[in-house]
Parts: C-alpha cells; structure tokens; sequence
C-alpha cells in the first residue's frame, strides 16, 4: 500500500502528515507508525498526525507519539496540521477542530506559515517539591534552572520522566530558565523518550508555571526561546485559572512524498 504524506515542522518539532478523509488508515497499527517516525528507517519525525472527517468540525485530529502509541495533545503538531488543512484548501483563515483533548480553534497569518492555536483553559497547577505539574492538553512537569544550555537534559528528564510517580504513565519534563525578556524552555518528551527541538504543550505548561511563581495576574504574553526557535504563549490568568490560552508560532512545510506502508 502506498500513502501520500507531507512532513512539516514548528519551531523544530517535526511531523509526518496524512490526509485520512477517506478513512483508509483508521486503523493503522503501532508498529507501522513507528517505522515510519523512525530518522534512520523510516521518514523521521517526532509523531504522526491523521486528518480525518469529522461532522460539525472542519476535520479531527489523531496524534500518534513517534513509538507509534497514540498520544495526548500535541500544540505544535495541532498548529501544523492546522497549516496542512490549509494547503489542502479545507480552510482558509481560521477553523475549529476536534482533538482528543476536545475542541480547538486555530487562526493563520495571510502567509500561511503562523499559527495562533486556542489551547484548553487550566484550572489548577501541583507541586512536585519546587516543580510545577499541570495539564494543558497533555501532562507537564515543570522545573525552574540555571545554565539550562549547558544542562544534560535528556538524562535528568528521563530520570524524572521514569521515576516512582510517573513512571506508569509518564510525563513530559520541562526545564526552564527565565530571561530578561523571554523564556528559555527544553523539554524530554514521552512518547519520543528523547528531547525535542520544541514541544508546544510544554512551553504552555513552562509560562503557566512562571506565571504563577512570579505571582503575575491579568492578560500575560510570554516570549519562548526553544532549541527550534521562536515561540509565542498568550493567556489570561486571575490568579486560580488560566482561559483564553493561544500557543503561536511558525509552522512550515518541510517537503512531502509517497512511501509504502
């Protein structure tokens, strides 16, 4: 079986993209998923998303983590397949789709290559010691440091990642550094059990989470620096929930092809 697919990428989060409206991958198997996010066997990406058909919504959304697992929500790869949509003229300047966290809706810069996504509202952040723990679409822990360039980031995530209390579900790590002007944010992925260019739940998760130790209230803009580049947190917070919550930032088709399945 051969399957068209286009790889695009935000702010270095990388992603395979399929157009499933004909339903001819519902069922697509782990182990296929995994061979095709492989970087040395496969096309190479940090998880698969289908676009299917979906009533009362412009199209659905199924995100497969890069071990072929179907994942939580991912921002980056909703903003990317937010652009693909947009290439293959099922939108045009904005649009409302389903998730598995639920409804999002996203809007694009006339270039097509900007993406504002609504992220779910959150109504509480946990403590872990000095570490914040939330959900914005997918589960966070988040972890102020210093000298984060130089930090070994894929190590200390996973040994968090993998320890007593999160070990049977895991969760996503998140060291961040706070700037004059901006965050600095890396993150260890579950799922991809590495660290990634960029993770769009996580530097929501990380703004969230300064917002609240720095006691800010009100509308808050939050400037992200992630190894991939420039991103883009907007959100309200009154002090107990955040709402109206818009992860921005680049998404860019990479190139696209045809590979068996």
């Amino acid at each position: 079986m051969t399957i068209r697919f286009s790889k695009y990428q935000g702010a270095g989060n990388d992603f395979i993209l399929i157009d499933n409206r004909d339903g001819a991958l519902k069922n697509i198997q782990k182990d296929a998923v995994a061979s095709l996010c492989n970087r040395r066997f496969g096309i190479g990406a940090d998880g698969l998303m289908l676009l299917s058909s979906r009533q009362e919504f412009d199209f659905e959304m199924d995100y497969f983590n890069a071990d072929g697992n179907l994942g939580s929500m991912c921002g980056n790869g909703g903003r990317c397949i937010v652009a693909f949509a947009k290439h293959l003229g099922i939108i045009d300047r904005e649009t409302n789709f389903l998730a598995v966290d639920g409804p999002h809706y996203a809007k694009i810069a006339s270039e097509g290559n900007w993406i504002e996504l609504q992220m779910i509202d959150v109504e509480s952040i946990e403590n872990d010691g000095d570490a914040f723990v939330l959900n914005t679409g997918s589960p966070h822990y988040v972890q102020q440091v210093s000298a984060l360039q130089e930090m070994d980031v894929f190590n200390a995530g996973s040994e968090i990642r993998n320890n007593e209390t999160y070990k049977m579900d895991g969760i996503n790590v998140n060291f961040v550094e706070p700037k004059t002007d901006y965050l600095f944010v890396r993150t260890f992925e579950r799922g991809v059990e590495d660290e990634t260019y960029a993770c769009g739940t996580g530097v929501t998760a990380a703004a969230m989470a300064m917002a609240k130790k720095q006691q800010q209230i009100g509308k808050i803009e939050t400037a992200i620096e992630v190894l991939g580049g420039k991103l883009q947190v907007n959100f309200n917070y009154d002090g107990q929930k955040f709402t109206n919550v818009f992860l921005c930032g680049p998404a860019v088709k990479v190139f696209e092809g045809e590979v068996g399945l």
